[in-house]
């Protein structure tokens, strides 16, 4: 999950440090890590978020996701695609565009 500058402060302020939750891809972009296969915040014992409430931006805005060419989705992987109706689509689709033009650029947009 690609990370703005503002989720990385507010989960810094949690007590957090950046080396534990932050890695960076090869693009530079900064990252939620993962551990085992899944996000450095989720508890495997009860299969939730530890930082819920001050979880990333894409989380929130998670299973949306923005695809160069067909522009925002429902994530196919995500187990309950077939459960989001398409008005969140409508709906949430400004906040994922927004999302996207502050982590990777307005360029990026402008390959579709």
């Amino acid at each position: 999950m690609p990370l703005t500058k503002e989720d990385i402060e507010r989960i810094e302020k949690l007590g957090y440090p950046r080396s534990y939750f932050v890695q960076v891809d090869e693009n530079r972009i900064p990252r939620l890590r993962n551990v085992n296969g899944h996000c450095v915040f989720l508890d495997p014992r009860t299969g939730r978020c530890k930082i819920y409430p001050y979880r990333p931006l894409g989380c929130r805005l998670y299973p949306l996701v923005y695809v160069p060419g067909e522009g925002v989705i429902i994530d196919p992987l995500c187990p309950r695609a077939r459960q989001v109706p398409k008005d969140i689509v409508d709906k949430y689709s400004r906040y994922v565009i927004k999302l996207v033009k502050t982590i990777y650029g307005e360029e990026v947009l402008l390959e579709d």
